[in-house]
C-alpha cells in the first residue's frame, strides 16, 4: 500500500495517545497519517480503519504496536540501527529498545510525509527528501473565548 505525501491529512496527537477516533471518522475515504515526536508515535488510517499504530519511548518501552510493521520499520526492529552510546561506558545498562525512537521517527517522516528534520547518518541509505520543509507554510491560529463563552464561565 503506497503512502504518498499527496492526498494525506494529518491529525494532532492527544496527550494520552495518537488521536481520537472521531477525528479519523470525520474524514472517511481518506488516508490520515499522524506523527508525534515525544518518544515516537505514528499511525496510519485508510478509509477510517487503523492500519498501523506505533507508540514507544525509552522510558516507557512499547506503548502501542498495532498492525503490520511497514517496510521502512524493519531494519530498525531487526537491530540494524542500534543505539551507540556516546561516550561508551562499561557500566551502562543496555539501551531498552533495539533502536533510538528519533531515528525511526526521522525515517517515518521521510517515508510518510516526504521530508525529515534532523537528517540521517552517513551509514543510512536515506534518499533526498521530496519536500523542502522551508517551502511549507504553517498557519497559526489563536482560539479565544467569545463574549457568550465568557458569560457562562
Amino acid at each position: 500500500m503506497p503512502y504518498s505525501p499527496g492526498g494525506q491529512r494529518t491529525v494532532p496527537a492527544d496527550e494520552d495517545g495518537l488521536g481520537p477516533q472521531d477525528r479519523v471518522s470525520a474524514a472517511p475515504r481518506a488516508q490520515i497519517v499522524l506523527h508525534a515526536a515525544r518518544g515516537l508515535a505514528f499511525a496510519v488510517w485508510d478509509d477510517g480503519k487503523l492500519v498501523r499504530s506505533l507508540s514507544l519511548s525509552p522510558d516507557s518501552g512499547i506503548i502501542e504496536d498495532i498492525g503490520e510493521r511497514l517496510p521502512f520499520e524493519l531494519p530498525y526492529w531487526e537491530g540494524r540501527q542500534p543505539v551507540k552510546p556516546f561516550p561508551p561506558f562499561e557500566d551502562e545498562d543496555p539501551y531498552p529498545l533495539p533502536f533510538h525512537p528519533l531515528g525511526l521517527g526521522e525515517r517515518a517522516l521521510l517515508e510518510l510525509f516526504g521530508f525529515y528534520v534532523e537528517g540521517f547518518s552517513d551509514e543510512d541509505d536515506a534518499p533526498e527528501p521530496v519536500v523542502d520543509i522551508w517551502d511549507v507554510e504553517l498557519h497559526g491560529f489563536r482560539v479565544t473565548a467569545t463574549r457568550q463563552d465568557e458569560a457562562t464561565d
